[in-house]
């Protein structure tokens, strides 16, 4: 039997099957509202069958978006207008989810087919804001260092767009702790150099993620789980590594945490990457083993048998896809077929199964 297609427990849900649709931004949002663009681009991954589908990296607060072009979830009208596609990826069966993120450094830059420079504020882009004032990359702008209070109102940020998300119909929370955004600038010592209560030791670098991690459980239902994205390692020596992974992996499976979805890198430019199929699964594994909770595995897992393995081989609890989604929403109905997995398709189209 293919295991890819056992259903799985998350708190109160129940996921059909194994497969989950990796949020990626789109670029394509006006003042952070999504538009018909994200309910045809999230919809049809739905109809397509996957189990959790994640909306892409939405931020908290205006000035924690990638660019001017992201969606968002800091007032009412962002979460009224995902409400309509929330209702209708779940009327498809499958779980809508979003990603909750800020930029940090890596904010105010333009879409990556317009070169994704920075933004000026003079051409409608902000100061970044990061954990030190450190540039991301020689071309980037200066960030601003973030002061007690400015903390604070990040915290309460991603508790706001948690509680609107809910509003919004979403049922899975994943943070975004990965890829050189806020949450992973504060994780990592090459990014905060910070000498106060959230910077230096290991304790006070992941203290901001954890006040985030309570603050949203707080509002977010305890039927409803909580996914936490990391990357496991920044490639680069000195820098987050997997052995703080797995230790932060079994503080947080304490606080309300269900499942890691492990990455890899984007902390800095220019890092070695080995990348090639699978080359993140193993990270996925360890976790998994040693940290004492579920996760996620993704990066560059492109056929139905080598997701079948990762699960087979207990190296994760699902398997995230993004760009192969991209080419085909609807692997996981090619994915049963090969498989012989039980994926049950919409009335309208019946006639082709």
């Amino acid at each position: 039997m293919a295991r890819l297609f056992d259903p799985l427990q998350q708190r109160s849900l129940t996921l059909r099957n194994r497969l989950v649709v990796s949020p990626m931004c789109q670029y394509s949002a006006v003042d952070g509202v999504p538009n018909d663009w994200h309910l045809v681009h999230l919809g049809s991954r739905a109809v397509g069958g996957a189990a959790v589908v994640i909306a892409e990296a939405s931020a908290v607060t205006a000035q924690g978006r990638i660019s001017p072009a992201d969606t968002g979830l800091w007032n009412d009208h962002q979460a009224e207008a995902w409400a309509r596609i929330t209702c209708f990826m779940s009327r498809q069966g499958a779980i809508p989810g979003v990603q909750l993120a800020h930029a940090g450094r890596k904010a105010s830059t333009a879409p990556p087919w317009l070169g994704g420079a920075a933004v000026s504020p003079e051409e409608g882009g902000w100061t970044p804001v990061a954990p030190s004032a450190l540039v991301f990359s020689e071309t980037s702008p200066l960030p601003h260092a973030l002061d007690d209070i400015e903390l604070r109102n990040v915290i309460d940020d991603f508790a706001s767009a948690a509680w609107r998300a809910l509003a919004a119909g979403f049922r899975v929370i994943e943070l975004h702790a990965a890829h050189g955004y806020l949450l992973h600038q504060f994780l990592s010592p090459l990014s905060n150099r910070r000498t106060d209560a959230f910077g230096g030791s290991f304790d006070n670098r992941m203290r901001l993620l954890l006040e985030v991690i309570d603050a949203v459980r707080k509002v977010w239902p305890e039927r409803l789980p909580l996914w936490l994205r990391v990357s496991a390692t920044d490639w680069v020596e000195g820098g987050w590594d997997l052995e703080q992974s797995i230790e932060l992996a079994r503080i947080v499976a304490t606080r309300g945490v269900d499942l890691i979805d492990v990455s890899s890198g984007g902390l800095v430019p220019g890092a070695k990457i080995p990348v090639q199929p699978g080359y993140q699964v193993p990270f996925s594994a360890r976790i998994r083993r040693e940290g004492g909770i579920a996760t996620g595995a993704v990066g560059l897992i492109t056929e139905p048998h080598h997701a079948q393995a990762v699960i087979d081989r207990d190296e994760a609890d699902v398997v995230l896809l993004a760009r192969e989604l991209l080419r085909d929403p609807y692997f996981p109905r090619r994915a049963a077929q090969e498989l012989e997995g039980e994926l049950h398709a919409p009335e309208q189209y019946l006639r082709a199964w």
